[in-house]
């Protein structure tokens, strides 16, 4: 475990390292009151290293500091953006992806560009916010392939496939605490889709 500097105070970083030479850094953020121990996260983790991925499950500093409620999201991609950085300088070989649940799939769509990421994970991505917006354009801003695994069943919306973005429903809600399985699968089907040629 790292604990990394940022401006808005320490973030925590697990790594998760895979034999042999690294194919890239997988970096990826947790959802706006939870960690980094949720079954989705987890099973994107072990999708990371099983094809040949360092992995970074990112806490954000207000986690970091003990408190449940994010800042507004302008300040954790502060801090998301200084993390990436720092390990990006770190492992500086391979491919770049990102990305996150929820909040933090938000946060890695919204500074994909800004960190060079060649691609974008999001879990349980929430389309439509509690206040009714649609989030639908922080999806089509990101110029490089996307994969989102979203719960049929989600409450905040199901995000439409498009061209560089793939969408991959599952059972269940937001939480996607069910088909760990089905979601290994696809993010490790994924992975290797971008290691092929582009």
């Amino acid at each position: 475990m790292l604990e990394l500097p940022t401006a808005k105070g320490p973030a925590r970083v697990h790594l998760a390292r895979p034999d042999g030479t690294a194919a890239g850094l997988l970096v990826l953020g947790h959802g706006a009151g939870g960690g980094v121990d949720t079954p989705d996260l987890g099973a994107a983790c072990r999708a990371g290293v099983a094809t040949g991925f360092v992995v970074a499950l990112v806490e954000q500093p207000y986690r970091v500091a003990g408190r449940k409620a994010p800042p507004p999201i302008a300040a954790a991609e502060v801090a998301w953006v200084s993390v990436v950085g720092q390990l990006r300088a770190a492992s500086p070989g391979g491919l770049l992806v990102v990305g996150g649940r929820s909040f933090g799939g938000r946060v890695a769509c919204r500074t994909s560009s800004q960190v060079g990421a060649d691609a974008v994970l999001c879990l349980a991505f929430p389309l439509v916010a509690p206040s009714g917006s649609d989030r639908t354009g922080e999806l089509e801003g990101v110029a490089v392939p996307v994969l989102v695994i979203q719960g049929r069943s989600d409450p905040f919306g199901m995000p439409g496939g498009a061209p560089g973005r793939e969408v991959v429903a599952v059972e269940g809600g937001h939480s996607l605490r069910k088909g760990e399985g089905v979601i290994e699968a696809a993010v490790a089907t994924w992975l290797r889709s971008l290691k092929g040629p582009r």
